[in-house]
């Protein structure tokens, strides 16, 4: 790669208009920029590979109170997890050529803070799988939900981002029988021959009882609404509920992806003594610890990162709204 010099400009994806209902490719625009200037405790990345996620919905909408990400407004740059190669370093920072995770994507290049970034090694084969969910899965399915050799998991959104990688960690650790959710018959079918899944259900949960007919164990909950309804009516006593994400108010054309309320039994916690459980993130040891995980089951093929590669930045905003669509398996992810 040349050397940037002064004048530089890169290319970024801003928010062109903000609608109610799910966005569209001509909210958002493809501008030109200054290569930003690298300021006290800053490096300049150019960023390989960013991942596109469904919380940009929600940001448009106004973002959620507590969460550390902010509502994008019309101007505003994207932002998200991204893996890129070190430019130029303030003093003590990687040098240049240095891989590192960040969340300044959307972007080819970007100053981030080096208190930020994520130094990279090669604990996976392909960095590009920093972008995975296969670290968060690992937490929630170990950490959270203490899962148990012999016991049915059933992981509602199986085919997205965090599913896809959820239903292959929790075979690997030893869980009996794995349950998932879809609303494709393709998805459902590439997910019991992939990805570890042994029954597959639509997206209402219908036939839940019949895939676990002993109960779930253990559940990761990736959407809420009647999957996360019907999980808690299939629980066995004891079981560990781990609510993931939200993709059934972010993914809803008539709501503004800011919420996702749905209506559980509390008798059924309570009679059952269930625990629910929010994610709350990783440290950075637990994400070291995971992506190491990772990182061996990769290299000796017991696991798969199942995502679609989109080729270049001006194709983001279309993977955006094919994600908010369902129309990919696994991460979505752009190449630069």
């Amino acid at each position: 790669m040349g050397a940037v010099v002064r004048g530089d400009v890169m290319r970024e994806i801003r928010v062109a208009a903000v609608r109610e209902g799910l966005p569209s490719e001509e909210d958002f625009a493809v501008v030109e920029a200054p290569v930003p200037a690298v300021g006290e405790g800053e490096m300049l990345v150019r960023n390989r590979w960013f991942a596109v996620f469904p919380a940009v919905r929600t940001l448009l909408g106004g973002g959620v109170p507590g969460t550390p990400f902010p509502a994008l407004r019309v101007g505003d740059a994207l932002f998200g997890p991204a893996v890129g190669e070190v430019v130029a370093s303030a003093a003590g920072g990687p040098v240049p050529g240095t891989l590192v995770a960040h969340f300044l994507g959307w972007r080819e290049y970007a100053a981030v803070p080096v208190a930020q970034a994520v130094p990279l090694d090669d604990v996976l084969p392909d960095p590009a799988a920093e972008l995975s969910q296969g670290a968060l899965a690992y937490a929630a399915l170990t950490r959270d939900a203490d899962l148990r050799p012999g016991e049915t998991v059933f992981v509602t959104g199986g085919a997205g981002a965090v599913g896809s990688m959820a239903g292959q960690v929790a075979r690997l650790l030893g869980a009996g029988r794995v349950v998932g959710s879809t609303g494709s018959p393709d998805k459902a079918r590439r997910m019991k021959a992939e990805l570890g899944y042994d029954a597959v259900v639509p997206r209402d949960a219908e036939g839940l009882a019949e895939a676990a007919p002993e109960g779930l164990d253990v559940v990761i909950d990736t959407v809420g609404g009647a999957q996360l309804r019907a999980a808690v009516a299939a629980a066995r006593p004891g079981a560990r509920i781990v609510l993931v994400g939200t993709l059934g108010g972010q993914l809803a054309p008539g709501r503004t992806g800011t919420d996702a309320p749905v209506e559980l039994d509390t008798f059924q916690l309570v009679a059952k003594a269930v625990t629910l459980r929010g994610f709350r993130g990783l440290s950075p040891d637990e994400r070291r610890s995971g992506t190491e995980r990772l990182g061996v089951w990769l290299r000796e093929g017991r696991i798969s990162f199942p995502h679609t590669r989109v080729a270049g930045l001006s194709g983001a905003p279309r993977a955006l709204t094919e994600l908010l669509a369902g129309v990919h398996l696994g991460a979505v992810i752009v190449e630069l």
